[in-house]
């Protein structure tokens, strides 16, 4: 198997409100919810670089996909990552998240690690780190 990951799904509560949030706020690009015709099928896939999406998707069509128990949501489970290029654009990324609707868990400031970065969670309270760190670039 390659090591790759191309689609990042998460689970939310309210689709509507992630979308509004992902793409009015943030600004990710998206052709919106599609798969209204399912039963359990209704999905955003937002568009990321080098093809890669990030879905959202109702926590309970979730977990009836995975034939798993629907379980309580946690902050902690995993984090979604965003290397940027500069300390600067992390203090813009934050505000704009800020803006969007975004609770700031850790406002940016110099790191231990010798980066720089800032948390947010997302409506569904899904975890966001915005970093810059020298030793790593973001590619595109």
């Amino acid at each position: 198997m390659e090591p790759r990951i191309s689609i990042i799904t998460i689970g939310v509560d309210d689709l509507e409100r992630a979308v509004r949030f992902y793409r009015d706020g943030l600004g990710f690009p998206t052709r919106g919810i599609v798969g209204t015709e399912y039963e359990h099928g209704m999905v955003a896939f937002l568009d990321l670089v080098n093809g890669q999406k990030l879905a959202l998707w109702a926590r309970k069509d979730l977990a009836h996909e995975a034939k798993v128990s629907l379980g309580p949501r946690s902050a902690t489970e995993f984090s979604l990552g965003h290397l940027v290029r500069s300390k600067a654009e992390v203090d813009a990324l934050i505000d704009q998240a800020t803006r969007a609707g975004a609770v700031v868990t850790d406002p940016p400031h110099d790191a231990f690690w010798g980066g720089y970065s800032g948390s947010f969670q997302d409506p569904d309270g899904h975890l966001w780190e915005i970093a810059w760190n020298p030793d790593l670039d973001p590619g595109d």
